[in-house]
């Protein structure tokens, strides 16, 4: 079964570098036979359900790619169905640039860590933007209770692959509850 982020990640240019580096054998049966679709398994839900922040990539319309740190209270991103996530988009500085992205292409990239247990998981997925004049209970569906950021759109993530990465070189860091429950104990 071929992995659907092989069959997006690994591009002719890709897979020339891997060829020249050696590890093209490794990966090539990745992209053999029916490509497998991604699925959000009880431990992707409950990793992705845990995170405070995340890593999304947007492309401008002159090929430039963007980088977006989004972050919120634990659970802001949530997982909606199989392969589908959505958040409520939080005002920030008001420069718009993934947003803007997000009009000429609607293809994103997250990135989601975890410093402290050494883990991250990427997602290449599809987004919807939803502005609350045209769906005000999607949005409403995505806010956060408790939490008094003003959103200013929802997002809407079909995932079309996933893959875990490898934890070299990841340096672990702890956030403050991290500690505070490892001190407590």
């Amino acid at each position: 079964m071929a992995s659907a982020f092989a069959k997006i990640g690994f591009t002719p240019n890709v897979k020339q570098i891997q060829k020249e580096m050696g590890s093209r054998k490794n990966y090539q049966s990745l992209e053999q036979g029916e490509t497998v679709s991604s699925v959000i398994d009880d431990k992707t839900k409950q990793f992705i359900e845990q995170r405070d922040s995340f890593y999304m990539a947007t492309m401008n319309e002159d090929g430039w790619p963007y980088i977006q740190h989004r972050g919120g209270p634990k659970g802001f991103l949530k997982v909606l169905g199989k392969n589908m996530l959505g958040f409520a988009d939080f005002r920030g500085n008001r420069q718009y640039l993934t947003v803007g992205n997000l009009l000429g292409n609607d293809r994103v990239c997250l990135f989601l860590m975890s410093y402290g247990e050494r883990r991250r998981l990427k997602i290449w997925g599809r987004v919807k933007v939803i502005k609350e004049n045209d769906d005000p209970a999607q949005v409403a569906r995505l806010e956060v209770a408790d939490f008094r950021a003003p959103v200013e759109r929802g997002m809407i993530i079909t995932i079309e692959a996933m893959d875990w990465n490898c934890s070299k070189y990841i340096s672990p860091r702890y956030t403050q509850e991290e500690l505070d429950t490892q001190l407590i104990e």
